[in-house]
């Protein structure tokens, strides 16, 4: 786990799904475990490079799990972990926000 170097446990939070892909990988995971290649179809724009380096940064945090199956091809899934889980509030608020405030 990645050290956070803050009082502010805002600062912390914001730290944690600091830019916009994690936010969106975030949200895909928050409806169930997803395997990579969903998560790069369901998020318009993000690089495989991106999205690995994100899924790592989120693994490294504890708000994601991976989980490697062995089998040929390979099998990867990631869900959320229960710190993960834990911000699901946050995102409801953010929905309804955003539902709120967005042109129709």
């Amino acid at each position: 786990m990645r050290k956070i170097y803050t009082e502010c446990p805002v600062e912390y939070t914001a730290s944690l799904i600091a830019n916009k892909w994690k936010i969106l990988i975030l949200r895909d995971l928050l409806t169930g475990t997803k395997r990579y290649n969903e998560l790069t179809k369901s998020i318009v724009g993000i690089s495989a490079k991106v999205l690995t380096e994100n899924l790592r940064q989120l693994e490294s945090d504890g708000i994601v799990t991976r989980k490697v199956y062995p089998v040929v091809p390979p099998k990867v899934e990631y869900s959320l972990t229960k710190k993960g889980s834990e911000l699901k509030p946050i995102f409801d608020l953010m929905n309804e926000y955003g539902n709120k405030y967005k042109k129709k």
